[in-house]
């Protein structure tokens, strides 16, 4: 492993628009993959409400000790001293998210630490920036402290979606150059706003409940108790998804002959939502003519809909019952039956109401 300074000049902090996907989505929603095989992310990575620009490239195996790390001078900077800690860390994490967490760890610490001199910009620097805000307008303007150290902006993309981009500033940044990388950021991301939005405004989406524009993921209801989870590429929005589907064996097995059968019919010209029904054979519940209530029902064993705002994901495989559950509470029911077994991470019971068989995987928080 080893540390490299970035030469390249820094993309704009729009990526505070993009995202990556599931854990890794969690922990640093602005670091990207940036091919289809994930072997380079680059983004920011965030603490203490800082950006830092970094880039890592995984070798082939993607064992994460022989991964290269690059970062801009600032971030080198902050962890010198640290480069024996992140290496150890580097080479016992299993996987990119957990050495991210632990990255973010050090990083914390690195600037508890740190006796970095606060150097006022020259006075021209402010007459600068003052000029460019004139430039760009002050109807951009959202907000702007009282230092004119943090400023943020707020753009339009060519479809009318409004986005704001916060800006940490310094003397050598050129507010121009960096508001129309934003807005280049913007429209490299238009068809995939355009793809969500469709889906956000023709179906009916189980979660996420509120999607912000960085969500790259859509649970979208099929009907009773079945939905289908989608993982969109932000880069390629047309192609097809990573698609898995939640729901009773009876029901979701049909839907992934579909899928598979269907899969080359696909076609990269037509919307997303359409190809989705297509290749699935079927149409997603119309928010024209249906509520949100007539396909969601309550966990069979707390009777509430949203836990730690998760929703019920697992279902009784039986036809005649069908019946949802939360998947912790599934978990704490069957291991609370004498009649239970556990394999590794798996526990095998009794529906709580049909007593047919039913498995449930023990949640990652318990882990």
């Amino acid at each position: 492993m080893r540390f490299e300074q970035e030469r390249r000049s820094l993309p704009a902090r729009a990526g505070r628009e993009m995202a990556g996907s599931g854990a890794l989505l969690r922990q640093c929603p602005l670091l990207l993959p940036q091919n289809r095989e994930g072997s380079v992310y680059e983004g920011f990575v965030t603490v203490q409400d800082r950006d830092f620009h970094i880039r890592i490239l995984l070798p082939s195996d993607f064992q994460l000790k022989n991964a290269r790390i690059q970062c801009s001078w600032h971030l080198k900077k902050i962890l010198h001293g640290y480069h024996q800690i992140v290496k150890q860390r580097l080479q016992r994490c299993s996987d990119l998210v957990s050495f991210m967490v632990e990255l973010k760890t050090i990083l914390e610490a690195a600037l508890k630490n740190a006796q970095e001199l606060h150097v006022p910009p020259p006075p021209e620097y402010y007459s600068y920036l003052v000029r460019d805000i004139e430039t760009l307008g002050w109807n951009k303007v959202v907000y702007v402290d009282t230092g004119l150290n943090t400023i943020k902006l707020k753009g339009e993309d060519s479809c009318g979606r409004q986005h704001l981009i916060t800006l940490k500033l310094n003397a050598k940044s050129s507010l121009i150059d960096i508001y129309n990388q934003f807005l280049a950021a913007l429209e490299s991301l238009k068809e995939f706003w355009n793809a969500m939005d469709e889906i956000d405004e023709k179906t009916w989406v189980l979660e996420p409940e509120n999607p912000t524009r960085s969500a790259t993921m859509r649970r979208i209801a099929i009907g009773n108790n079945v939905s289908i989870n989608l993982e969109v590429d932000p880069r390629h929005p047309t192609m097809l998804p990573e698609c898995y589907f939640l729901g009773a064996d009876h029901v979701v097995n049909p839907l992934r002959t579909k899928l598979n059968n269907n899969m080359h019919l696909w076609d990269p010209d037509i919307t997303l939502l359409q190809n989705l029904k297509e290749v699935l054979e079927t149409d997603f519940p119309s928010r024209a003519v249906l509520e949100k209530t007539d396909f969601t029902m309550d966990c069979g064993i707390c009777y509430a809909y949203r836990l730690d705002g998760a929703i019920p994901d697992q279902v009784c495989g039986d036809s005649r019952c069908g019946q949802p559950f939360h998947q912790a509470c599934l978990f704490e029911w069957l291991q609370g039956l004498s009649s239970s077994r556990q394999s590794f991470n798996v526990i095998f019971g009794e529906c709580p109401y049909c007593n047919k068989p039913i498995s449930v995987k023990m949640s990652m928080k318990k882990l």
